[in-house]
């Protein structure tokens, strides 16, 4: 009897739950089939005149932003789904309402921005150009970091909680080294490798970073924090030495540290809103005209009768492998399906690929290669850099006609390397497992990681990395009009900033998506345009019922390992690979 009511209660509290689900996709169809229906105008504010437009940046800042139909329904439940802002949204707002007459500044409030290197210089240029307008731009937050103090330096006004927090110390990266630990377990990670830079594998063969890894590592991130301090010196008048000092001896602890350099004005957010109501004119007893960077709508301003010319941008983001990818990881059959349907679509008369990747795949990296230089054949193709551009993420970049990169890009990494772990000893010595084979040939059990490789077949595995990395350098060399051995000489798995890749003639042109997109119209000699976004994204309601498990894993292990999980997924990534890879050595935290 016991059974029956369990089972039966069971089964109602499972129908409660499905229909309860059931009712809530169904709602947010509706919803987002009428938001469609009337232009998704439901979803967006009336701007009234006199306003001012406000930023919020809070969590991860994406390549793309993602349409989501459950956003404004799930907020804050297991079923919200991705609702991380998205970088060409982002700018193209921020540039529209640089020419709205009812938008008089701008207000940011930054609170947990997650955001690259690259991504914020490319945000604060695009307020700069909004300040450039003669238009004002206030900032606030109760804790600072050096990435979110970055975007706010260019503020007219900069404040800072009365008992805030402002971090300034410079930036750093941290490598964690596993070899003791795969001692301890008796597992021998085997290495295969072409460049003395290519340091992906040192963590698991070294206890500490190699010379040449510390050297590469100090130089690309000197350059990216001088190219901060050099934009911050300009817009507060700070001389790039005293912001160096200022870090070197942790001068800025507390609020009234930074008063009168960094910051103006020590507020608590009430009283940023009363000066805003006086920068515009209202009374204090006024409600100030505030519309949200979600709600704000960008009209077109094309006119819909014409038939213009189309630039495609295609997001290519995320780790490279074979097969089909998403918004976060670059699948080969994907990518080269949308550079093919811009390649032949003749009303696109440019490309621009937006590339933000560490790399992956080597194999899967060429396919896309490829496709790019197909697509250079017939109508200009131009890559934007994003965050990262290496290895991989160069390889796919370096048949393009044009390359343009930020300041703070992280890119080259021209290398390849290849992992064979070996755990027989491990499965022997910690669980008494042996192993016992049959083969047919010699060499049938090669790679199973279940015995050391011998000499030839050392030799034999090396020998695909050497190939590898020569078709590389000489895809660089053609793409970029140098010699073979000049690409050697600057590769060899070296990792460099974008200002210092413009020099080695790795990259064409400093400047970010929209100066990439600026430049296709000037190829095409189109004053006027339309943007095609690809690849097409997936129907939001197939990723939430496709995907919900491994994001809910994923949100998980974030939250239960903390800064750690950068690690965990950094050694998982690496033990999961297959076939040689042009990828880049670790992954950096801009905090």
């Amino acid at each position: 009897m016991k059974q029956f009511f369990g089972a039966f209660f069971g089964s109602i509290i499972g129908m409660v739950v499905a229909t309860l689900l059931a009712v809530f996709v169904v709602v947010a169809i509706v919803k987002s089939s009428v938001s469609s229906a009337f232009n998704d105008k439901s979803n967006t504010t009336m701007v009234k005149e006199n306003s001012i437009l406000k930023i919020e940046f809070d969590g991860p800042i994406k390549e793309r932003e993602s349409e989501n139909p459950f956003k404004a329904l799930a907020k804050g439940s297991p079923f919200e789904g991705n609702n991380d802002m998205g970088l060409n949204t982002l700018l193209k707002k921020i540039d529209y309402a640089a020419k709205d007459n009812k938008i008089k500044g701008l207000y940011l409030n930054f609170k947990s921005p997650e955001i690259g290197f690259a991504a914020a210089q490319e945000i604060r240029a695009a307020l700069m150009q909004f300040k450039n307008k003669g238009k004002f731009i206030y900032a606030y937050a109760e804790s600072y970091s050096q990435s979110a103090y970055y975007m706010a330096s260019v503020a007219n006004k900069v404040y800072l909680n009365p008992q805030g927090e402002m971090d300034w110390k410079g930036i750093n990266m941290s490598l964690m080294f596993f070899k003791q630990t795969l001692n301890k377990l008796d597992v021998e990670m085997q290495i295969f490798r072409h460049g003395k830079f290519k340091s992906a594998i040192e963590p698991f063969m070294l206890d500490k970073m190699s010379e040449a890894n510390r050297y590469q590592s100090e130089t690309f991130l000197n350059s990216i924090w001088n190219n901060m301090l050099i934009d911050i010196s300009k817009s507060r008048k700070i001389e790039v030495a005293e912001l160096n000092k200022m870090a070197n001896e942790l001068r800025i602890q507390f609020p009234e540290n930074a008063l009168g350099n960094l910051i103006d004005q020590t507020a608590y957010e009430d009283e940023v809103m009363n000066d805003l109501k006086k920068k515009i004119n209202q009374k204090e007893s006024d409600k100030i005209n505030l519309t949200s960077i979600d709600k704000y709508e960008v009209k077109s301003e094309a006119k819909p009768s014409r038939n213009l010319a189309k630039i495609a941008v295609i997001y290519a983001n995320g780790s490279i492998s074979s097969g089909e990818g998403n918004d976060d990881e670059i699948g080969s059959s994907t990518l080269v399906k949308a550079i093919r349907e811009a390649r032949t679509d003749e009303k696109v008369k440019a490309i621009v690929l937006r590339v933000n990747s560490p790399g992956g795949s080597a194999l899967a990296s060429d396919v896309i290669w490829r496709e790019v230089v197909l697509a250079k054949k017939s109508k200009p193709v131009i890559v934007s850099m994003g965050n990262l551009a290496a290895s991989g993420g160069y390889y796919i970049s370096c048949g393009a006609n044009h390359i343009f990169a930020e300041p703070n890009t992280i890119t080259g990494s021209i290398g390849v390397f290849g992992i064979l772990p070996n755990i027989q000893k491990m499965l022997q010595n910690k669980f008494g497992i042996t192993i016992d084979t049959v083969n047919t040939n010699l060499h049938s059990d090669i790679g199973t990681a279940l015995r050391p490789v011998d000499k030839q077949e050392f030799q034999f595995i090396q020998s695909s990395v050497e190939k590898v990395y020569d078709t590389f350098t000489k895809r660089v060399a053609e793409g970029r009009g140098m010699p073979q051995a000049m690409v050697d000489s600057i590769g060899q798995g070296r990792v460099w900033s974008g200002a210092d890749a413009i020099r080695i003639k790795l990259v064409d042109e400093l400047g970010g998506l929209n100066d990439a997109i600026a430049y296709a119209a000037k190829q095409i000699k189109a004053t006027d345009y339309k943007l095609l976004e690809l690849p097409k994204q997936k129907n939001p309601l197939d990723e939430f019922l496709g995907n919900k498990e491994s994001d809910l894993e994923t949100k998980m292990l974030k939250n239960n390992l903390g800064p750690a999980y950068t690690y965990f997924k950094q050694m998982k990534s690496v033990l999961m690979l297959k076939g040689v890879q042009a990828r880049l050595p670790f992954e950096i935290v801009f905090n």
